[in-house]
């Protein structure tokens, strides 16, 4: 009995060994069909991978313009001047406006000058009081120096003394010299109603020079200083046009050199233009000289100082036309 129950032992135990293998390898398989499932999972929550962030194309550089060598400037004129009070006053009136035409020496406007009037026709009293007290010295020298030629024909004759001669000589010498001090009082007489005349001037704002009144800054009745600011005269013609030209351009014009221009508004219209100056020395931050040139030709009366124009100047390079902007050339302020 007991053989045959280890036999019957000796048989099973394989067997469980066996179940025990195949039970490790289900579960083995089983665990690896979970983490699977897993893997799956979370690769279904994210539908779609994220994608590679896009790489910017690099800038293009700003096309040159077409005319890189076009140099812009304005119009200019060579007598514009802004002209200012030169006393202290009332304005009483005023003759032309904006946009009036004038002449050289007209009067644009009248300051109070009633105070000077007044002092002048006191000055002229002076003066008149001081010529007649220089002709009465005059007749008095003309009488004393008789009286002197007599003292000595009558010295010379034994028929006076010394002492008459010398008081008579004393006398003509006096009235010399307060006639001298008179003709100097009637010298200063004169001066002083110049001087007034001068002051009264100065009391009219006149124009400089023929052209147009551009600004007028005063109104009648305003109370101004000396220095203040009263018109704006410009001239319409002859119109100029003032521009640098780099250094680097190779060639440096002449006097009379023919330059073509453009208006910037209608660039259709050529304008010629010659050469006037030309400046000695070169701007040494913009590494340029300046050139001034003066239109020529008909059909320019319709253009006015101020209006933008191109210089043709084909040779002309810059730093600034490189970046696609052509130099500017501003003209100086009045003075």
């Amino acid at each position: 009995m007991r053989s045959a129950q280890a036999l019957d032992q000796s048989s099973r135990m394989p067997k469980g060994l066996i179940m025990n293998r195949s039970a490790n390898l289900f579960f083995i398989a089983a665990l690896a069909l979970a983490a699977n499932g897993c893997d799956n999972s979370s690769v279904a929550s994210s539908p779609s991978p994220t994608p590679p962030p896009a790489v910017a194309a690099p800038a293009t550089a700003p096309a040159k313009p077409k005319n890189a060598g076009d140099i812009l400037s304005v119009l200019t004129v060579e007598h514009q001047v802004d002209i200012t009070s030169q006393r202290d006053g009332l304005v009483m009136s005023l003759n032309h406006d904006e946009g009036s035409a004038v002449k050289a020496g007209d009067v644009l406007g009248q300051i109070d000058d009633r105070s000077l009037q007044m002092e002048l026709i006191k000055a002229n009293s002076d003066l008149q009081v001081e010529e007649n007290n220089k002709k009465y010295k005059e007749a008095e020298l003309k009488a004393k120096s008789a009286a002197l030629r007599r003292q000595q024909q009558l010295r010379a004759l034994g028929l006076s003394s010394d002492a008459d001669l010398e008081a008579a000589e004393f006398e003509a010498k006096a009235a010399e010299y307060d006639l001298h001090g008179y003709e100097a009082l009637v010298e200063s007489g004169h001066a002083e109603i110049n001087r007034l005349k001068l002051e009264q001037e100065q009391t009219r704002i006149h124009a400089p020079f023929s052209g147009v009144v551009v600004r007028r800054y005063i109104r009648e009745g305003q109370a101004i200083s000396k220095g203040d600011k009263c018109f704006r005269i410009s001239q319409l013609s002859p119109l100029q046009v003032q521009f640098q030209v780099p250094e680097s351009s190779g060639r440096r014009p002449a006097l009379g050199t023919p330059v073509e221009l453009s208006l910037v508004e209608d660039s259709t219209r050529a304008l010629t233009a010659r050469v006037l100056k030309v400046s000695p020395t070169v701007d040494a931050a913009s590494d340029s000289y300046d050139v001034l040139a003066q239109l020529t030709g008909s059909g320019t009366s319709d253009l006015r100082p101020g209006m933008a124009v191109k210089v043709l100047w084909p040779s002309a390079t810059r730093s600034n036309s490189d970046a696609g902007s052509a130099p500017i050339a501003r003209p100086a302020p009045p003075k």
